[in-house]
Order: structure tokens, then C-alpha cells, then sequence
């Protein structure tokens, strides 16, 4: 038997060896102490450090889940980027992996914590995990100030994936309270004093109550009963596919055509002789090969440029070298060649592509530049083009621009009205909107059911990620703007979708079998 013991305790040291080495770097036996019945697990400078630990696992947590999902405007963070340092580049994808290397690193550093404290071990983190505990707790409130100072509507996406990912952490959440269960009761039992034993058991109990009662306040439009779900957003492409070809160009409509698109959005801006053509930013340098034609004039608005000038460009070549989103794939050969012969499309051929293929348009029409020839007639010539020289129907045209309104109704009553902002019923009623177009982050079920019963049907741009997809059909969207219209094509019911008695079984059978985990650990 004592031979038995020995044994034992010989085979169980190099568990511990390890656990303080990778923590501590003791590595020998004789470096290592155990916690006394009654005592404290750490040094008064550890106990005061160990917080620090949690606090950056915490920090590091919320931070690699806020960006995780804010991966959905990933291309717009790197377009912002470019804007401020002039050239692209994948900044969203590095930011993501540092995060999650990080996060990677405090965890396991707190689970090799959690684990000594399980075997009875004081804790000593070595001076390097300490620097290294700082470094990660400062990168993550940093990023998270700076985030929320520039990019503050990126805490509404968090909110909205709450809606979607709710249910599955708060099933994380109690896995790990279950885990937590065991150092916790080890050391409540070796308190030799009520008050300890209060001090510890007391806030885990709080904590696991509070994470027992969160789904009573949880909302979300894809818990609802069977059958209330509403037909598939219809999808329009967001400057057409860019995922798949360069944005605002043919090819990237005709690849949204081919994925069956049901409508097609784009950027309108009038050259310096009247010309609309399709460019969303305010220069040329992004998306065409301005820089080695015309070196001298790469910060020039693009509105100053003739259409003689602007068709020679190419639209193509920059989309092969800075691949703007992180999920693109490769592209086959024919789609590379067919990538670099792109030019700057006209309105006029956009208008005429949609109309053959029976696809809705809609467009943010911008205005051109002080001393333009058509500063102040510039909706009147997109008209001109729209209703003369295109041909497109009418009824395919969804109607943005907020200017000159009334006078766009009187000549074009075709158009479907659309409006960029909420507003009351009644007046949009008034102006005739039929439909809104909408920022997802503004996506509310019970306004999108109020807009519908006035018959005004709600647009939801830009949706990328599958989950927000999924929440967008849930809330009853009509139609999304995206640039996935290939991705979100396959979708053919949300991601989460349970009733709500579902939804009780999985919340109740979650808490009673946590409850009876912990009771046994606490028990034995």
C-alpha cells in the first residue's frame, strides 16, 4: 500500500512539473510550494497581480469577440485605412490574428493558473508572463478606446450578435462556471474560517445566479414559433460582386447576375462633361491605374476629369493586386484575364445591363465639386440619362436622392421612392417612399413589421456575414445590400432558428444539469 502511495504521488509530479514550469518556470520540485489548510494561495504581490490576469483574459475576451464580429465591415475599416496611409492593405485580418494570439495566450496562462490552484500549488507567474499579462490587457483597452472613439456604431453589430450568439454563450458560460467549480471548492474547504469561505464561495454563487437568470431578459427575432417566418431577403449587389470582380464594373454585375442578384447598387458621379459613370470614392487612385497614367493627378476628384480621359482607365488590374477582402478565394484564369481588360462603366450601360435582365437599380448620386459645369444640374442630366438615353423601366429605378424630390416625382412617377433614414409613417406616406434603405446596424423587427403595414418595404445594407443575414430575415428585411451575394445565395434558412419552447428545454437542461455538476463536485 505504501508502495502504492509513492507511486502515486511520483507519477502525479510531472503534471505539477509541467504546471509550474510553463507558469512559474520552477521546474524542480524543491522551487514549488503547496497551500497550507487556511492560508492564502498566493504571496500578498501575487493575490494582488492575479486580478490583473482576469482582468486582461476579460479584456482580451471582449476584444476578440467585438472584432471576430465586426468582420462583416472588415473592408470598411481597410478602406478607412487607405484613406489615412495611402495604400492598401489587410489591416482587419492582422488585427484579427494578433487578437487572437493574444487571447490564445492570457487563456492559457489562466488555465494553467486555475489549474495549480486545483492541485493546491501557490501560484508565482514569472516576471516575462507579467510583462507579457501587461502588454495584452494595454493592446486591449487601447484597441477598444480607439474603436469605439472612431468606429463607435461597430458596438451596434455587437448588440445585434447578441440576438444570434446569445443562447451559445450563455451555454460557454455555465461550462465554464462548471469547471471553476472544482478550485473553487477545494479552497472553501480549506478555509479554516466562515468568513474566507463566504469570501470565496460567495461571489461564484452570485455570478453563477446572474448567468442562470440572463435568458429571461434575452431577445431575439429568431426564437418565434413555427411557420412566422417571412420569404428570403431578396439580395442586391453592393457595387455589384467585389468579392469576385472589381467593384462598379461590368463584370462585377454580370457576376451578380449570374449568382441570381435581384438587384444591383452602385455609386453615380458626372465627369466634367456631363458624363455619369460609376466610382465610388472621390479620386481615382483606389480603383484605376490613375497613378502611372496621370501621376500628377491621382488626388483630383474624379468628377474633373472628361469621359474621354476616364474610359481609357483601367478598373481592373488594382482588384488582382490588392485583393481588398480577406475571403476572395482565387479566381480561375479566364476571371483574371477578364479582371484586367475592365474600364469605368457609364451609367448609361449599367441602366441597359439591369434592364435586360429585369434587375432593380439603386445608386447614391453624388454631387460634383464646386465649379463644375454641373454642380447644380446634376440630377436633371442623370435624369436625362435614366429616362432618355438608357431605357431602362421606370418601375426597376429605386429613387435615392433625397434632392429635388418632388421635381424627380413629377417627371419620373415611375421611380419606387426610397428613403436612406427612418422617419414617421405618415410622412413618408406623404412623399410616396416605398421602400427604405437602411444601415443594418438600424435593423429593429418591430419598425421593419410598422413600415410593412404601410406598405413600405425596408432595405438593410451592408449584410455580408451569414449570421447577420440570418438576423436580417428574422426581423423581417425585405431586401439586403451585400457583397456576398454568391455566399448568402446558399443560405436556404437562418443559421439559428428554434421556437420558443425549444429555446426554455435548451435554457432549462443547461441549468439543471450545471446545478447538478457543481452540487457533486461541491459534495465530494
Amino acid at each position: 500500500v505504501v508502495r502504492r502511495h509513492l507511486l502515486q504521488r511520483y507519477e502525479h509530479q510531472p503534471f505539477i512539473s509541467c504546471l509550474a514550469g510553463f507558469y512559474s518556470c520552477r521546474w524542480k520540485r524543491y522551487q514549488r510550494r503547496r497551500t497550507e489548510p487556511g492560508k492564502c494561495c498566493c504571496k500578498t504581490r501575487e493575490c494582488v497581480f492575479f486580478p490583473l490576469l482576469v482582468g486582461a483574459f476579460c479584456f482580451s475576451l471582449l476584444f476578440l469577440y467585438m472584432w471576430g464580429e465586426a468582420k462583416n465591415d472588415y473592408n470598411n475599416f481597410d478602406w478607412y485605412n487607405y484613406g489615412n496611409l495611402g495604400f492598401w492593405f489587410l489591416w482587419s485580418l492582422v488585427l484579427l490574428i494578433v487578437a487572437a494570439i493574444l487571447f490564445t495566450y492570457i487563456t492559457l496562462l489562466l488555465v494553467l493558473a486555475m489549474c495549480l490552484l486545483a492541485e493546491g500549488q501557490q501560484l508565482y507567474l514569472h516576471w516575462s508572463h507579467k510583462i507579457g499579462t501587461f502588454l495584452v490587457l494595454g493592446f486591449s483597452i487601447t484597441a477598444l478606446f480607439t474603436l469605439s472613439v472612431l468606429w463607435g456604431d461597430q458596438w451596434k453589430t455587437v448588440r445585434l450578435s447578441f440576438q444570434i450568439t446569445a443562447p451559445y454563450l450563455h451555454i460557454g458560460a455555465i461550462t465554464i462556471m462548471v469547471l471553476l467549480s472544482w478550485p473553487v471548492a477545494l479552497h472553501a474547504i480549506r478555509a479554516d474560517k466562515k468568513v474566507v469561505q463566504v469570501i470565496i464561495v460567495g461571489p461564484y454563487l452570485a455570478i453563477l445566479l446572474f448567468l442562470f437568470l440572463i435568458p429571461l431578459g434575452m431577445y431575439s427575432p429568431c426564437i418565434r414559433e413555427m411557420g412566422t417566418l417571412g420569404p428570403k431577403p431578396a439580395l442586391i449587389g453592393h457595387r455589384g460582386a467585389p468579392m469576385l470582380a472589381p467593384e462598379n464594373t461590368e463584370m462585377s454585375f454580370q457576376k451578380t447576375i449570374e449568382h441570381s442578384g435581384d438587384g444591383l447598387e452602385t455609386d453615380v458621379t458626372i465627369s466634367y462633361d456631363g458624363v455619369p459613370f460609376l466610382m465610388h470614392d472621390s479620386t481615382l487612385r483606389r480603383t484605376t491605374n490613375i497613378k502611372e497614367v496621370y501621376p500628377n493627378d491621382t488626388a483630383q476628384n474624379a468628377a474633373l476629369f472628361s469621359w474621354d480621359t476616364l474610359k481609357e482607365l483601367n478598373a481592373g488590374t488594382w482588384f488582382l493586386k490588392d485583393k481588398p477582402f480577406s475571403c476572395m478565394g482565387s479566381l480561375s484564369r479566364a476571371d483574371q484575364n477578364q479582371a484586367m481588360n475592365q474600364s469605368i462603366y457609364k451609367l448609361s450601360n449599367f441602366l441597359r445591363l439591369a434592364d435586360s435582365q429585369n434587375k432593380l437599380v439603386i445608386f447614391d448620386l453624388y454631387r460634383p465639386p464646386e465649379k463644375h459645369p454641373y454642380r447644380n444640374s446634376w440630377i436633371n442630366r442623370t435624369l436625362e440619362v435614366i429616362l432618355n438615353e438608357s431605357g431602362i423601366r421606370p418601375h426597376l429605378v429605386l429613387w435615392l436622392e433625397n434632392d429635388m424630390r418632388s421635381f424627380v416625382q413629377s417627371v419620373a412617377p415611375g421611380f419606387q421612392q426610397t428613403m436612406g433614414s427612418k422617419a414617421p409613417v405618415e410622412d413618408l406616406v406623404m412623399d410616396n417612399i416605398v421602400k427604405l434603405n437602411l444601415a443594418y446596424t438600424e435593423m429593429s423587427s418591430e419598425d421593419i413589421r410598422k413600415y410593412a403595414e404601410a406598405n413600405i418595404t425596408t432595405n438593410l445594407y451592408v449584410v455580408n456575414e451569414p449570421w447577420l443575414f440570418s438576423l436580417a430575415w428574422c426581423s423581417g428585411a425585405h431586401s439586403v445590400t451585400t457583397n456576398a451575394v454568391h455566399m448568402l445565395k446558399n443560405l436556404s434558412q437562418p443559421l439559428f432558428l428554434m421556437t420558443p419552447q425549444q429555446y426554455n428545454i435548451m435554457w432549462i437542461l443547461t441549468d439543471l444539469t450545471s446545478v447538478l455538476l457543481i452540487s457533486l463536485i461541491f459534495a465530494l
